[in-house]
C-alpha cells in the first residue's frame, strides 16, 4: 500500500519484519544473543523494548544452554504491533513456572518471562521445542506520525 493510500484510507501499512540466528550450545552465546537483540530491535526501530527484551531473551538462551543440547535457535518477528521472539533447541520437555524459595540462586527465568510479556508459551517442535515470548511494538515511524496524517479530514 502506498503512502499516499495509507493516508487516503486511514489504514498504515503492515509489514512483518523477521530474523534468526544459529548459536552455539555454550555460555557465550547468551551474550551474542543479548547483542543480536539490541542491534536487531535498533535497527527496526524498537528501541523502547530493547531492554526488556534483551532480558527475556538472554533468560531463555540461557536455559536452552544450560537444559538443552545442540544448537540453539534465536528468532524475532515483528508485525502489527508485536514483537515476538522465539528460542528453539533440542530438547523437547517443556519448561513450566515453579515458584523458588528466596534464597534460591535460580528459577526466575519464566517468572520473568511472565511478568514482563503479554504472553508467552512453548510448543514442541519436530527438533525439540521453541519456547516464546511477545511484546507490544511500536516503531519511532508511528511514535513520530502526526495523528492527522493517519486519515483524511473532512472539510
Amino acid at each position: 500500500m502506498s503512502s499516499f493510500l495509507a493516508a487516503v484510507t486511514g489504514r498504515r501499512q503492515t509489514t512483518c519484519r523477521t530474523a534468526s540466528w544459529w548459536l552455539s550450545p555454550e555460555l557465550a552465546s547468551v551474550c551474542a544473543a543479548r547483542r543480536l537483540t539490541r542491534e536487531k530491535l535498533a535497527h527496526w526501530g524498537l528501541d523502547d523494548q530493547v531492554e526488556t527484551a534483551e532480558l527475556l531473551v538472554s533468560e531463555l538462551v540461557g536455559n536452552a544452554v544450560e537444559h538443552a543440547y545442540g544448537p540453539v535457535r534465536l528468532s524475532f518477528s515483528a508485525e502489527d504491533g508485536l514483537l515476538r521472539c522465539e528460542v528453539e533447541d533440542e530438547n523437547p520437555d517443556l519448561p513450566h513456572l515453579r515458584v523458588v524459595d528466596a534464597d534460591a540462586e535460580s528459577g526466575r527465568g519464566l517468572f520473568l518471562v511472565d511478568v514482563l510479556s503479554c504472553c508467552w508459551g512453548g510448543e514442541r517442535t519436530a527438533r525439540g521445542k521453541a519456547i516464546w515470548f511477545e511484546l507490544p511494538a511500536c516503531d519511532r515511524a508511528e511514535i513520530d506520525t502526526p495523528i492527522g496524517a493517519l486519515a483524511p479530514v473532512a472539510a
